[in-house]
């Protein structure tokens, strides 16, 4: 479907990636990671036809229509919001415009045009359709007859997104599309893009969305870019091991070079040994050693120190309302916090959770209720929003961080910097210049000085990679203070949250366990009925319809049913890890084997007792891989099921 060959690209001296030869298949999603800055946006623009190649090919068939979510789009205006995700279609929603501009009696020939055009292309159900997928991105039915005007930023992207999915690409090029997508518009796109049947590449920071999403991941690293078979847990397992694998590979060959020269060294100036030694420096020359190409990821080091723990009754929350104009996003919302609980704070967006930790951080007053902290209460805010921070653009990373560390040397705040990735002259970068991702590090390097008892975040993960998504959940579970998120990266928060708070339009639910016993007490289609409770009322094309789109769909299954299934979902992947290692190991071990017959004097040098050693050493590799490929093959269908 799409051909790449030898592609290159660099910008000024830093090369992003060079010799890059894939193959993109119709029926594979492709996740696309690597680092910020790793290039992978510029390898979608590539794609595109936005970026030109520096060296090499890539070849698209001109037929194939792309459907392309860019973050950096942005949509207004005073047009319908189902009129522009009908957009994704432009040639049927042209045909549909003209067609009721057109007087029943006037033009007849035209309007038999039009006619036989919306019959090919299915277009009467086009605004159904439109209505469908608008409504599984979290677009309210209320809100679809209202102009773009009335949206913000985040929701206008959804519109976006949904206009590229109501479009029908053959391909589908997608970055960060759950940016600003709840849970469960996020659940109803996975089932979404399991049933597309074309090609799709998705650059996305969302760990289990990818788990649950890709067929095959582009690693881009080593200045290359590297296609892995399965999911993104798997793709970690395979290139861990490649990786080691390439480790020992360069130490053997460097030891071998060692001993052999040793022998040199030692004999070469003396006659009885001079053809030895000569045979060895022949040997060495032939000794390919592997070069490790260091990876282009880095983590920050994250760290939350708190400067005296709090007392054990840390905040009460009591009756807090909370409307903008008539929409009310939050009515009697009461809970108390003990000292060092992790509370996720989850529900679909508008609900007001973003509006409760403002609240809570003093920086948005609630229309009634109270809340109080408890004795030697230290609080600090991360905000979604970055604007606060970038209210004094000219300022740099390093005043930033020393403002809040005044009688701390610059030497303590350059390395508290420098912890979070700024190093050399990228502390005195003006902020206005910061990317998303940089932002996020500096606001938490902010808190890692002011070493506060209490986190409050809001979308910390928003802007970063997956390496210091890893970092910062990390940090947080040694956090010995109290947490209250938001977030709707749900390893995010199955990684962290010990008591999970649900926001709903009937009130707050409040489960004191973890994230992942609250969905298997809860059942985890209840995710999905608020947001597809009126998708039986759309026209369904087979092109567009979600496993995922309606509860009813789905036989309810017991208790101890959907726990029998969340345990094998547990074990499964880690035994799919073990069997995928052990394919690694005996398929590096058959290179290995294939080499040896193919080194000089192997059959000449080698006993033949030595030979039949090897040959049956490789018979016996031949008969494990089969079984094993055979068992790998079993699980992943068992994921896939057990997944949907």
């Amino acid at each position: 479907m799409i051909n790449i060959s030898d592609v290159a690209k660099q910008f000024g001296p830093q090369i992003l990636f060079e010799k890059v030869t894939l193959q993109l298949n119709p029926g594979e999603r492709y996740g696309l990671v690597g680092a910020n800055g790793s290039g992978k946006t510029t390898f979608l623009k590539m794609l595109i036809g936005d970026e030109g190649v520096d060296g090499g090919d890539i070849t698209i068939k001109s037929s194939l229509r792309l459907g392309v979510l860019r973050q950096d789009q942005f949509a207004q205006g005073s047009e319908r919001i189902v009129d522009v995700a009908m957009r994704g279609q432009p040639e049927v929603f042209a045909a549909l415009s003209e067609l009721d501009s057109h007087e029943s009696d006037a033009d007849a020939h035209r309007v038999a045009e039009l006619t036989d055009l919306l019959t090919q292309r299915d277009g009467y159900t086009l605004e159904a359709r439109a209505r469908e997928v608008l409504e599984g991105v979290g677009i309210p039915t209320a809100q679809l007859e209202m102009p773009m005007s009335v949206l913000s930023g985040g929701f206008k992207l959804r519109i976006l997104l949904a206009q590229v999915l109501v479009g029908q690409p053959d391909v589908l090029l997608l970055d960060e599309p759950t940016n600003h997508l709840d849970i469960l518009s996020i659940r109803w796109l996975e089932g979404f893009l399991r049933s597309y049947p074309g090609c799709a590449v998705i650059i996305s920071h969302d760990r289990r969305f990818l788990d649950r999403v890709s067929t095959r991941v582009l690693d881009v690293d080593y200045q290359t870019i590297t296609d892995y078979p399965g999911n993104y847990t798997a793709f970690l397992a395979l290139k861990e091991l490649r990786a080691a694998q390439n480790q020992a590979q360069a130490e053997r060959a460097e030891r071998q070079i060692a001993e052999k020269q040793a022998f040199v060294d030692r004999f070469r100036a003396k006659a009885t040994k001079a053809r030895q030694a000569q045979s060895r420096i022949k040997q060495i020359e032939k000794i390919e050693v592997v070069d490790v190409v260091r990876t282009t990821r880095r983590a920050p080091l994250f760290s939350f120190e708190q400067v005296r723990p709090t007392g054990r009754d840390v905040l009460k929350v009591e009756h807090i309302d909370k409307s903008y104009g008539e929409k009310a996003v939050l009515r009697d919302v009461s809970f108390s916090v003990t000292r060092g609980e992790k509370i996720g704070i989850i529900g679909q967006n508008g609900i007001g959770k973003s509006t409760l930790l403002k609240i809570l951080a003093d920086s948005l007053p609630a229309d009634r209720g109270t809340f109080e902290w408890g004795v030697h209460a230290k609080v600090g805010y991360f905000a979604q929003d970055h604007h606060d921070l970038l209210s004094e653009p000219k300022l740099t990373p390093l005043h930033f961080v020393w403002n809040k560390v005044p009688s701390e040397p610059t030497s303590y705040v350059r390395g508290q910097l420098g912890r979070l990735l700024f190093s050399g002259d990228e502390v005195e970068k003006p902020l206005g210049n910061l990317s998303g991702g940089e932002a996020a590090r500096l606001i938490f390097a902010g808190l890692a000085v002011e070493k506060p008892n209490i986190l409050l975040l809001d979308e910390p993960t928003n802007h970063l990679d997956l390496e210091s998504i890893d970092a910062l959940a990390a940090a947080l579970k040694k956090f010995e203070g109290t947490l209250l998120f938001v977030s709707h990266d749900r390893w995010f928060v199955s990684e962290l949250a010990d008591r999970v708070l649900e926001l709903k339009p009937t009130g707050l639910t409040d489960f004191r366990g973890t994230y992942d016993e609250y969905l298997e007490r809860a059942g985890d289609d209840h995710l999905d009925s608020e947001a597809v409770s009126l998708k039986a009322k759309a026209d369904r094309s087979q092109a567009l319809k979600a496993p995922e789109s309606g509860a009813a769909a789905v036989p309810v299954l017991s208790y101890e049913e959907r726990k029998r299934r969340a345990n094998r979902l547990k074990t499964l992947p880690r035994k799919r890890d073990e069997v995928v290692a052990e394919i690694e190991a005996l398929e590096g071990e058959k290179v290995e084997i294939q080499a040896r017959y193919a080194s000089e004097g192997f059959f000449t040098e080698t006993t033949l007792v030595e030979q039949e050693k090897v040959r049956n050493r490789e018979r016996a590799i031949e008969q494990k891989l089969g079984p094993l490929m055979d068992t790998w093959e079993q699980i992943e269908a068992e994921l896939a099921e057990l997944g949907a």
